[in-house]
């Protein structure tokens, strides 16, 4: 199996209904239809990488973090895709920066089961091919934790022992902005998935060399956030980001998310920091 047949079969997986919002899950009759994501892009990543063996350095990931190889002994190559949020749902999420609209906590639910119908499918391409495959995000080993709960290390909750974005970065798919936001060329709005297989595959370049090179520190992300949970100095503070997706959690049950710092920004849709 090829790079190119793997991506034409991800690209007619998601014409398929799970993709768009059906008459059952809309919260309003004008989200019936609705599509979630564009099309996928992909990067092709080595598994030994070594990026994945400094992850788990406290204060990046950490020790629980699990690097390729320990997800599939004979690991070659970690696939990681980025699928982008449709215009509909950016737009709508940008009308106002109080609370997230509708559109946005479909997108971050509805979406977020359709990114696993994806992943699961590439994984069983490719074990079907003969190649032994896992998703780590969504094997039973993955571990994340409670906002306030230690996991096993210690460590705290907001870092698990893979990280989708962490792995793009290794792959080459974006950098890291303010937020913490992955920036693609692509932009940042929409979810990552990764396969890891024993197929070994043509890899990508990392056209970066620094972690946050995507990113202007525009600041556009700070003034958006609901809760003052960015700023300049400090970035991201997950704690009070956390609380108030609890917040939207316990009004929209199962649905929440906010992506504020997603939209409005000149990195919703392209990475203002690549060099072409």
């Amino acid at each position: 199996m090829t790079r190119d047949e793997i991506i034409s079969y991800a690209h007619q997986f998601m014409q398929l209904p799970g993709n768009y919002i059906s008459k059952e899950n809309a919260l309003d009759s004008e989200h019936i239809g609705m599509r979630i994501f564009d099309l996928p892009i992909f990067a092709f990543g080595c598994a030994n990488d070594g990026l994945y063996m400094k992850y788990k350095a406290e204060g990046v990931i950490g020790s629980h973090f699990l690097p390729p190889h320990e997800w599939l002994p004979g690991a070659k190559t970690v696939i990681s895709f980025f699928m982008p949020y449709s215009d509909k749902i950016k737009s709508a999420n940008a009308l106002n920066y109080e609370w997230p609209a509708e559109e946005w906590l479909h997108a971050r639910y509805e979406g977020q089961l359709f990114l696993k119908e994806l992943a699961i499918y590439i994984k069983n391409l490719l074990t079907e091919a003969g190649y032994k495959s896992i998703a780590p995000s969504f094997d039973s080993r993955f571990k994340t934790g409670d906002s306030r709960v230690k996991l096993d290390s210690g460590t705290n909750r907001f870092t698990a022992n893979w990280s989708e974005r962490h792995a793009a970065f290794a792959c080459g798919l974006g950098t890291f902005g303010l937020s913490k936001g992955l920036i693609t060329e692509r932009g940042t709005c929409g979810r990552f998935g990764s396969i890891v297989t024993e197929l070994d595959l043509p890899k990508d370049l990392r056209r970066y060399n620094d972690v946050y090179e995507y990113c202007t520190m525009c600041g556009v992300c700070i003034k958006n956030c609901p809760v003052s949970a960015i700023t300049l100095k400090e970035g991201k503070d997950d704690l009070v980001c956390s609380d108030f997706l609890d917040n939207v959690f316990d009004k929209h049950n199962p649905r929440y998310g906010c992506g504020k710092c997603q939209v409005g920004v000149p990195c919703q849709s392209g990475a203002p920091g690549l060099r072409v």
